[in-house]
């Protein structure tokens, strides 16, 4: 019995982004991410290990070296339909995000079950750590582009924000990819 278990979902990937390291949030769509051990080469979040953020303080004082499991930005095409719709525009481009993936086609894509994996034709794969709670920078990176709509990004985001995941096995990812869904292979915790 494995840990893990296929399911019969399948993301198509139609969007990529790569957030150039020392600059804003902002990605660059690309067609394809050459995805190593640490991440998308030469990205802002690239790296095996990182510096604890706030989004950890309650474990670690900030800026303490941890494990970096938030190597990728992951988001589905139904949630940020959903998003720009709350915020009254007719698209939000996930470039303002900080996205480093865009799927289509896994129904309530921000609360796949952390732990679990994607995994493309070539064989990469990424791990699932948790949801992607919103912030403010992508809303600052909305308003100097539309104007007047950049504070609505937060609350329209919440449960929507899509996931942070790294790279369990490198590979190429290319735009119109399928990745697939496997789930841990466990009942639900019950304290």
């Amino acid at each position: 019995m494995s840990g893990l278990r296929r399911t019969e979902l399948e993301g198509q990937v139609i969007w990529l982004g790569h957030v150039a390291a020392g600059g804003s949030l902002r990605a660059a769509p690309v067609d394809r991410l050459d995805l190593g051990f640490s991440g998308d080469r030469g990205a802002r979040h690239e790296g095996i290990n990182r510096p604890s953020c706030s989004r950890v303080t309650n474990l670690y004082p900030r800026g303490t070296e941890i494990r970096n499991v938030r190597q990728l930005s992951i988001l589905s095409a139904e949630d940020l339909d959903v998003i720009a719709a709350e915020m009254g525009l007719d698209h939000l481009d996930p470039a303002f995000l900080g996205a480093s993936i865009v799927v289509r086609g896994i129904p309530d894509f921000t609360h796949v079950p952390p732990s679990s994996r994607l995994q493309g034709q070539s064989g990469l794969t990424v791990t699932v750590d948790m949801e992607n709670r919103p912030c403010v920078l992508p809303g600052r990176e909305i308003e100097a582009d539309k104007p007047g709509f950049g504070a609505a990004f937060k609350t329209a985001a919440e449960g929507r924000r899509g996931v942070t995941a790294w790279v369990e096995r490198p590979g190429d990812l290319k735009l119109g990819d399928k990745l697939t869904l496997f789930v841990p292979d466990q009942r639900q915790w019950k304290p």
